[in-house]
């Protein structure tokens, strides 16, 4: 039996923290929102605590790095400059959103250290950038047909604004295509080649000899 790689605290800190996010955000935002692929991956990352699942991990990961990432430096940039590079966290600093759901939030940028931390611990699994486009390929036509007015995942346009240059349809299939090839399969090469040195640096101080 492989020992337990993930700490017992953290298992039962996220899903107790979950318990919490879930009924604030539907309250909050409505069930469409869970759709989000941030949303949908605090679920996931739950279960890939338990299960300890490298596939869980690297799946998430190549969605939600580059991303949750982007997201950090925006809300990191507001605080300290007052400036939104990005325009993805004005709502951490709107006084109408109470300030329980805007440290709910936080968990935008805990996401990619514990993705990281996780991988480091449990190894990569090149299937991950796969499963990640296959959700895309599911959940972004059902955003674009259900609830379109709240744009989840951009999936009427980016920036939750419906874009009008060219025909829905030709966006949603264009999104498909485009955000796996020019996201999760860049971030699938680099975690790769990461986890090899990784996994290379750890072996060799592995086989040092112990004083």
């Amino acid at each position: 039996m492989n020992p337990v790689r993930l700490p017992l605290w953290l298992k039962v800190g996220w899903t107790a923290w979950l318990l919490t996010w879930i009924p604030v955000y539907w309250k909050q935002y409505g069930v469409q929102n869970f759709l989000y692929f941030c949303d949908l991956g605090n679920l996931l990352i739950a279960a890939g605590l338990w299960i300890e699942s490298s596939l869980i991990f690297s799946w998430q990961a190549c969605g939600l790095l580059l991303f949750q990432t982007l997201y950090t430096v925006d809300l990191f940039s507001a605080a300290f400059t007052g400036t939104h590079v990005l325009g993805a966290t004005e709502f951490m600093f709107d006084p109408r959103v109470s300030l329980f759901v805007r440290l709910l939030s936080l968990f935008h940028v805990v996401t990619p250290p514990l993705l990281l931390w996780a991988i480091c611990r449990l190894g990569y699994d090149s299937r991950g950038w796969k499963f990640q486009t296959l959700t895309t390929w599911v959940v972004v036509p059902i955003n674009f047909f259900w609830r379109p007015q709240y744009d989840v995942n951009w999936a009427r346009g980016p920036f939750f604004r419906e874009q009008h240059l060219v025909p829905g349809f030709l966006y949603l299939a264009a999104y498909l295509i485009i955000v796996p090839v020019a996201v999760y399969w860049p971030t699938h090469l680099l975690l790769w080649q990461l986890s090899k040195k990784y996994s290379s640096r750890k072996a060799e101080i592995d086989r040092l000899p112990s004083e």
